[in-house]
């Protein structure tokens, strides 16, 4: 009687065990509410923006530097800024830089990803080029310029060649790292449900090395940015059009800090917005997939 009650007492902290946890795993169908999300996600960068604007406005409202050739005003740089917008420029100058980034780190892509495969299964290959790699992943992208342009001479070309210089190293080890923290147990089953080879690497190896994999892609358009905004810099030439960095060059000889400031945001705004339209949605794709973010 006893061992039945105990049984019975047994099957019901199972049974409620099950629907805690199955509660847990519920997720609401619902989205967020507006507010919700605007407190949430919006309003604190939004404040961040705006202690910045106003500590900005201060230092030139108070004289603390006084001279406008060395920091102009936050009203002085949106003026540069109208009067590109005006002309027709301001987007000539963004979509130079993004079309060259975007481009380089597509091949950047098709390169890394399985270059970072081969270091990562083949032990031989890992020995002959992985410090390589690594070495890679931390020399400064501005070094490539000068033998880019030598070798290229002033063209996209040599644009190219610097942002897939940059960008290449740091997929590759991303990729690399993700794979080296799929579980054995993967590996195994795979095998033994017949995933071998290229099956096994597409199906078993590649999923599970997802997180790792995006984040070496994350880091690789980052230095994919870096590499091209110090390349239009260095190399500028009137037949490679006007981006971003150019006209950071550009504000530079003009002794003009307006356009340099406008240069240097608009070379922030693109990247936080690359990142936040591309790779933060990608991001929470893969977290959501594997359970570690709840969708709402």
């Amino acid at each position: 009687m006893a061992s039945t009650e105990t049984t019975a007492k047994d099957s019901g902290d199972l049974a409620g065990l099950e629907a805690g946890l199955d509660a847990l795993e519920t997720v609401q169908a619902g989205r967020k509410p507006f507010r919700q999300t605007f407190v949430e996600k919006i309003f604190p960068p939004v404040v961040a923006v705006a202690l910045v604007l106003a500590a900005w406005q201060a230092l030139v409202s108070f004289k603390i530097v006084d001279d406008p050739t060395k920091l102009p005003s936050p009203g002085a740089v949106w003026e540069v800024v109208r009067q590109a917008w005006l002309q027709g420029e301001l987007l000539g100058y963004i979509w130079t830089s993004v079309s060259r980034g975007l481009l380089g780190f597509f091949f950047a892509l098709l390169i890394g990803t399985p270059l970072g495969l081969l270091v990562a299964r083949v032990r031989f290959v890992r020995a002959a080029i992985g410090p390589i790699l690594s070495g890679l992943q931390s020399l400064p992208s501005v070094a490539w310029v000068p033998p880019a342009v030598i070798w290229l001479g002033l063209n996209n070309q040599m644009m190219y060649a610097v942002i897939l210089l940059g960008a290449v190293p740091s997929i590759a080890n991303g990729l690399v790292s993700g794979v080296d923290q799929v579980p054995p147990l993967f590996l195994r089953a795979g095998r033994t449900l017949g995933a071998t080879g290229l099956k096994g690497t597409w199906h078993i190896v590649l999923p599970a090395a997802l997180p790792g994999y995006v984040a070496g892609l994350k880091q690789g358009w980052a230095f994919s940015w870096r590499s091209l905004m110090a390349a239009e810099i260095i190399a500028s030439f009137p037949d490679l059009g006007v981006g971003l960095g150019q006209l950071l060059e550009n504000g530079r000889n003009a002794s003009d800090m307006a356009m340099v400031f406008e240069a240097i945001l608009l070379i922030l705004t693109v990247g936080i917005a690359i990142d936040l339209l591309i790779f933060s949605p990608l991001e929470r794709w893969v977290l959501r997939s594997r359970g570690l973010l709840v969708k709402g």
